[in-house]
């Protein structure tokens, strides 16, 4: 199988983020949702750097040789492709936001400099300096008795260049503080702002007032954020204690990244990345603030100018359910499922508060990866427990960057009664799945709820999921065995209609692909994931297309396969959505017409998914849940506004497939006001 077909997973994943930088410069989206499109594209970049590119670093500096199992790119390449592909996405960076900051003039809003202003206003800021910046500086000149100081991660600092009597020391100031305003207005010109980062490098010769300045610049130093939690578990050691330090030791991991705001000589570039322990490749010179995160700031000026901003849309209720009646009865009637953002999260809230009071519910037991800080859901399983009902969580403590929020909910469970599992050894959680018991007259029953998505009330208005909630007995079963396996430290090893990962989803998959590929070019094979970099899948994907089964992939994110090589991949259709919501849920499709086999899935198509993580993927088996999938499946391969195709040598290019432009997102928004109507 040639190499041809395989793109290098890191590259895919900037490919991705320049996708998302592309629509900071879209003129059809709005101006001021562009910003955040700037935005999301900075702080993608710097978890990539955090975690992608530490680990590879890590890798470098250990004994074994490590590869791209798919490109047999050794660590030390990739993170050299890493770098060069990052300095030119970033020059890109830098032309999108002038043209971002020259489209807000004429709306009244402008970043300015000291250049530009008048002698009185540049008064008026420096007595503002004197008295509600400078006061809470903590400047240092490094020296023999001063060493580098510790430099936080994504933090400003201004380090200059100093001079006195033909010595050269450095000097660097923190710039991020609570205390004033990151954004400044020029009291004389409304909507003319200056972030104080400028402000204090502008008035470093004040600061180090007994030095010349001769160099300057604002710098951002992005460190290391990958701890191994798995081989970090220590069965000796009280587990959620052992996260809270691994949280503290992530704080002072080795810096992967130095950007600098300003050009400086290689001499201090070289002394910067000799206390930092970085190589010069590693440090980055933008024309862009450091941190663009004040963007926030200058959309609530904007607020007003309605547009200049997306047209408001909300999460309707569900046509499928009556919130004036039971949730418990009506899904004992029929499977319902809910399609986010586009329909509200209301409902199945509703199921766990009705489930938190009802006198038939016995236990409620839940999968939670990442909730929301004030999250109902977590309130409605209090209620519960305090309610006297069996409360089980599995709250999984590894979730990178929101391992905090969760040791927090699990003191709250814990402390009102819930029984609290922290996850396995060997495998993050990162299944979807509530389990409800109930007690009835006619016996056992269950109400069972799958998911692609967090039980994260504010991702729910932001990303597109699904929700199914089913009384099939079949599936409730196979979900307590999910429960039973997980309360005792195991995991399932077979189902005759979940697949679970790590030992029965892979290969249920491969099978499933395999009885396409006998049928030849009667078969069909259907994906949307946010990733795909399984080898033994995308061989599959690959075996597939040469024996002339139709297959169409929706992949947002890293896609290490490449579609449309002749005689390897000619049949494979590769799409990728970045639209105004994430892209998020995940639908198997095997087959066609009555024969076909749908599923919703927690797992995208990576190896860490497939073989290294509990993932739950349901099979739907309600004629009506299966045509809403089959619809929202073929509209988002149709849709050619933010839609782009994948081509043979894995570059992404427009498609004009729709007598207008169809955008997917929009039609399922449309689709739900219309249902709420009727």
């Amino acid at each position: 199988m040639s190499k041809k077909c395989y793109t290098n997973r890191e590259l895919s994943w900037l490919q991705f983020n320049e996708r998302v930088l592309n629509e900071a410069g879209n003129p059809r989206v709005p101006l001021a949702e562009r910003l955040s499109f700037a935005a999301i594209y900075q702080s993608n970049l710097d978890e990539f750097f955090m975690v992608r590119v530490g680990t590879l670093m890590a890798q470098m500096h250990s004994k074994n040789d490590v590869r791209d199992n798919k490109t047999n790119m050794t660590s030390q390449e990739q993170v050299a492709a890493i770098l060069k592909r990052t300095a030119e996405l970033e020059k890109k960076k830098g032309k999108v936001y002038e043209q971002l900051m020259g489209e807000l003039e004429p709306h009244g809003v402008r970043i300015i400099n000291f250049q530009k202003l008048s002698n009185d206003e540049a008064g008026l800021l420096e007595r503002y300096f004197d008295h509600q910046i400078a006061p809470f500086l903590s400047p240092m000149i490094i020296s023999k008795q001063q060493p580098f100081p510790f430099l936080h991660n994504k933090q400003l600092y201004a380090v200059a260049l100093l001079d006195r009597g033909g010595k050269s020391r450095l000097g660097v100031v923190p710039c991020t503080n609570n205390v004033f305003r990151r954004l400044i207005e020029i009291p004389t010109r409304p909507g003319n702002f200056m972030l104080s980062e400028e402000l204090i490098l502008h008035f470093l010769s004040k600061i180090f007032s007994k030095y010349t300045v001769r160099e300057k610049s604002i710098m951002r130093i992005t460190r290391n954020a990958d701890i191994d939690t798995i081989t970090a578990y220590d069965e000796d050691l009280d587990y959620r204690d052992n996260m809270e330090q691994l949280i503290r030791r992530r704080k002072r991991l080795s810096p992967v990244r130095l950007e600098l705001s300003r050009t400086m000589g290689k001499k201090v570039r070289q002394e910067l990345a000799g206390y930092l322990g970085i190589r010069l490749s590693h440090v980055f010179q933008s024309t862009t603030p450091l941190d663009l995160s004040f963007v926030s700031k200058l959309q609530d000026y904007l607020r007003p100018k309605r547009t200049l901003f997306y047209p408001k849309r909300t999460p309707q209720l569900s046509p499928a359910l009556d919130l004036k009646q039971s949730i418990l009865q009506q899904i004992q009637q029929k499977d319902v499922l809910l399609s986010y953002p586009f329909e509200s999260m209301r409902p199945f809230l509703q199921l766990l508060r009705e489930a938190a009071a009802d006198d038939t519910v016995v236990s409620i037991k839940m999968t939670l990866y990442r909730v929301a800080s004030h999250s109902k859901v977590v309130e409605a399983l209090i209620d519960a427990a305090e309610n006297g009902k069996e409360v089980t969580v599995l709250m999984e403590l590894r979730a990178r960057f929101d391992e905090e929020n969760n040791i927090e909910m699990s003191h709250r469970l814990e402390d009102a009664g819930c029984r609290v599992i922290y996850g396995l050894p060997e495998y993050k959680v990162h299944s979807k799945l509530c389990l409800i018991t109930r007690n009835t007259e006619q016996g056992l029953g269950y109400i069972t709820q799958f998911g692609t998505g967090n039980y994260n009330e504010k991702t729910a208005e932001a990303y597109t999921d699904l929700c199914l909630m089913t009384a099939d007995p079949r599936l409730g079963a196979e979900a307590a065995q999910v429960f039973t396996a997980l309360s005792c430290g195991e995991t399932v090893e077979h189902c005759d209609h979940l697949m679970v990962a790590p030992h029965c989803l892979q290969n249920k998959v491969l099978s499933l692909m395999d009885g396409e590929i006998a049928k030849g070019e009667a078969g069909y094979i259907g994906v949307k994931i946010n990733s795909l970099t399984d080898k033994d899948i995308i061989k599959k994907l690959i075996e597939a297309s040469q024996a002339g089964v139709q297959v169409e992939l929706i992949v947002r994110g890293i896609c290490c396969l490449k579609p449309q090589v002749p005689g390897e991949t000619d049949h494979i259709t590769v799409i990728s959505v970045v639209g105004r919501f994430l892209e998020h849920s995940r639908i198997y499709r095997f087959g066609r017409g009555e024969e076909e086999k749908l599923f919703i899935s927690s797992a995208d198509f990576m190896t860490r998914n497939t073989l290294r993580r509990v993932e739950v993927a349901a099979p739907v088996y309600d004629e009506a849940a299966k045509g809403r999938l089959r619809h929202i499946f073929d509209t988002v391969m149709r849709d050619d506004e933010k839609g782009k195709e994948q081509t043979a040598d894995g570059s992404y290019v427009d498609r004009h497939i729709n007598p207008e432009p169809l955008n997917s997102q929009e039609v399922f928004y449309e689709e739900a006001y219309q249902a709420a109507k009727n």
